[in-house]
């Protein structure tokens, strides 16, 4: 796995050659897994089997699992002082090469685990920021993940100089510990400070091209749903998007937009990046422009894996549903996609189809339902059209071309004053149709 919390030392800028590429010659690296946990047996497996499973997306493999049981995490070492001595032991002998936290650690906490277990640890929140970082492909989504890391890097510069002695407390008696520390900050939040102009500039040509789509009110559709759901295979066999599809955790973190024409309706369907339980706060604020393809939809398929046992299914959908209100799609109507049917029995489908008889059923891999589930987006769409029925004088050419270009189900009855037309238009359409109507023709 790459070299995770890396601090910045004297440069705004990370060699590019202080992260080792995964999948070394050395191998997978080994990774004891540790967690504090007050929930059931069921919850507790699929968190630690989640763990795992981005561990294996980051390129490291799970030796040793150490949980405890307990209300909540101890404030200064996570795990409480028994269970502690039993992973200083336990990382004594096996020599893994870090410790991963289930939770997201305190500063303190990582701190004070590093200094007894005398190896690298990081938390769920690290890890998750780390596979952002091996995905990121555009300059965007480099940009958004160097931003995201930065701000996680912030908080936890305090501490870093400990062995240089402070000369005392107070004003006027700040020793080179504190004086390097504030230098370090200023560096982090200047490079924050660059990222983030970056990020607006290269927002400014993704709001152009988003203003000319909220203009035209065609039918926006998004697809959210929890990582390795099957969002982009599901983008692909809507579309033929082409989106590089993996057996990955956060494989797709650039939003793809691409159009649906069916039935004589447009559709605009993007595919956003995966969420998970607890997605980091930094990477939601980082990725503001790229979830508001989510946020500006007039419907979200909340794609989930319906191979998935029901609880687990049931959990990570309410994962889902919580970013989406953190994002602010929160009333935007949904419609639920279970993918992945190719891997269910037909007693399996029939049982699905009691506990969700308005979710569609599909398999991206085969094709199956896909048909089904253009036809409810095309009905979705056209639900949206206004009906449209003008009386438009003969000499009036021009109205009668742009209904037509514009409409869907245009029909014309000629009269003694002119030609009565019928349509389906976008609201937007309708209107501009009728004030050209209203005004003189230059």
């Amino acid at each position: 796995m790459h070299e995770l919390q890396r601090t910045y030392r004297g440069s705004a800028e990370r060699p590019e050659d202080e992260r080792r590429p995964l999948g070394s010659d050395s191998g997978p690296e080994r990774a004891v897994l540790v967690a504090s946990l007050a929930c059931d047996a069921e919850e507790e497996g699929d968190r630690l089997e989640e763990m795992a499973e981005l561990l294996r997306t980051a390129g490291a493999v799970v030796v040793e699992r150490v949980v405890q049981h307990r209300d909540r995490p101890d404030p200064r070492t996570y795990l409480g002082r028994g269970r502690l001595d039993e992973l200083v032991e336990l990382v004594k002998r096996t020599k893994p090469d870090l410790v991963v936290a289930e939770g997201e650690l305190s500063p303190s906490q990582q701190r004070h685990l590093e200094d007894r277990l005398k190896t690298r640890v990081v938390d769920r929140t690290a890890l998750i920021l780390d596979i952002f970082a091996l995905h990121a492909g555009t300059a965007e989504a480099k940009t958004q993940v160097e931003l995201a890391q930065l701000e996680y890097s912030y908080a936890r510069q305090e501490g870093l100089w400990q062995h240089l002695e402070r000369l005392g407390g107070g004003v006027g008696t700040r020793g080179p510990g504190e004086t390097q520390l504030e230098s370090d900050r200023r560096i982090l939040r200047t490079r924050m400070g660059a990222l983030r102009r970056r990020l607006r500039d290269i927002s400014r040509s993704r709001d152009v091209m988003r203003e000319r789509r909220l203009a035209a009110d065609l039918t926006r559709v998004a697809l959210a749903g929890y990582t390795n759901a099957g969002k982009s295979s599901l983008m692909n066999a809507l579309t033929g998007a082409g989106v590089e599809v993996d057996d990955a955790l956060f494989e797709t973190l650039d939003a793809t937009t691409r159009a649906v024409d069916d039935a004589g309706v447009r559709i605009l369907v993007s595919d956003t990046v995966g969420f998970i339980r607890h997605l980091p706060h930094q990477l939601v604020e980082s990725f503001a422009s790229t979830l508001e393809e989510v946020r500006d939809a007039h419907l979200v398929l909340h794609v989930a894996d319906a191979s998935e046992e029901e609880t687990r299914r049931a959990a990570r959908a309410a994962a889902v549903e919580v970013v989406l209100d953190e994002i602010g799609a929160g009333d935007v109507p949904r419609l639920a996609v279970l993918n992945k049917v190719d891997l269910l029995d037909p007693d399996a489908r029939q049982a699905l189809r009691h506990r969700h008889p308005d979710a569609v059923q599909v398999s991206a891999r085969t094709g199956e339902g896909v048909d089904q589930l253009r036809a409810r987006l095309v009905a979705f769409a056209r639900a949206r059209l206004e009906r449209l029925e003008l009386m438009v004088p003969y000499a009036r050419g021009d109205i009668v071309a742009a209904v037509y270009a514009a409409g869907r189900d245009v029909s014309q009855e000629a009269g003694e004053e002119g030609t009565l037309l019928r349509a389906l238009l976008p609201a937007a359409d309708a209107a501009r149709i009728r004030a050209a109507l209203a005004s003189p023709r230059p």
